[in-house]
């Protein structure tokens, strides 16, 4: 049997913690993103290979890594949501420990952003987000009868309103108020639109160097979230809305090796997965991920 990644016998004596907040509410498509974190909780417990194949060591056997549980969030209102995400991040980054959140839909990230701003101030950090959606909405009225500014399509203008940095890579689609939201130079909102294709080349869609990513991170801090969904579907099918294209695997990879080696990382998500009831890629895709973001963050420690 593989080992598991959790190492830490408490939160006390971790260095690292994986938090999961199993969240559903306001999803707009296919449900079961709050099932996400134990499925992926699953893949780093026991189906993992946990020798890091550029570090040539095992992560889990240098760095203490420990988990916590929020359950099941989705009795809670959006607002009690994220006061309760807020609540217990406020208390592990007390401890000084680095937080890595699984959700759940991809509102969850905005309670691990708040908290962080007691920490450090927003206009010092850059979200760094992989997404086929910019998630820019002000509410989600136009496609919810119940209608809230905290839903997963809102997250990122409201991380963007509390002072954040917004790099966008991998959209592939948008409402015509994100447009036109990341479109007004005033709010300084970097977006690669997606295309795999040559064909797009003329609208000005691309795959860009991830040189190109790097030099728009201005800042000294990052904070990196993952929707799945910004991945190709072919590599992360179990999610809620899937869209055509996006990041090619080890494109991904080394994009977020690269930026967590070039800036400071101060935390990290990973979202939006919904477990497939006969395909284990995309939990198991996501373990990587965070196994793999967690050894360059404590690559120092490796070396």
């Amino acid at each position: 049997m593989i080992d598991s990644i959790f190492n830490a016998k408490n939160i006390n004596e971790a260095e690292a913690v994986v938090l999961s907040a199993g969240y559903e509410k306001t999803v707009s498509s296919r449900k079961g993103t709050k099932n996400g974190p134990k499925a992926v909780v699953k893949m780093l417990d026991s189906k993992l290979e946990l020798f890091d194949r550029g570090y040539k060591a095992e992560v889990s056997k240098k760095v203490k890594i420990g988990q916590k549980d929020l359950g099941n969030l989705s009795p809670l209102s959006p607002e009690k949501v994220l006061t309760k995400i807020t609540n217990e991040c406020d208390k592990i980054l007390d401890k000084n420990k680095f937080i890595f959140l699984l959700g759940g839909e991809h509102s969850v990230s905005l309670g691990f952003l708040r908290a962080l701003t007691k920490k450090v101030n927003p206009k010092d950090v850059t979200i760094l987000q992989i997404d086929a959606h910019c998630d820019l909405r002000d509410t989600d009225a136009d496609y919810s009868e119940k209608s809230t500014n905290l839903a997963h399509s809102c997250v990122m203008r409201r991380a963007h309103e509390l002072g954040y940095a917004l790099v966008q890579v991998g959209i592939r689609t948008y409402y015509r108020g994100e447009y036109e939201y990341f479109s007004d130079p005033k709010n300084n909102i970097k977006v690669w639109q997606w295309s795999n294709s040559a064909s797009a080349l003329g609208a000005g869609w691309k795959v860009p160097k991830i040189d190109e990513i790097l030099a728009a991170i201005k800042t000294k801090y990052v904070y990196i979230t993952i929707d799945v969904d910004g991945f190709d579907p072919g590599v992360m099918p179990g999610t809620g809305t899937p869209v055509p294209g996006g990041l090619e695997w080890y494109y991904g990879v080394e994009l977020v090796k690269r930026v967590i080696d070039n800036y400071e990382l101060i935390g990290a998500d990973i979202v939006e997965v919904s477990p497939m009831r006969d395909l284990i890629l995309t939990e198991y895709g996501a373990a990587q991920l965070c196994y793999t973001m967690l050894a360059h963050k404590f690559r120092n420690k490796l070396k």
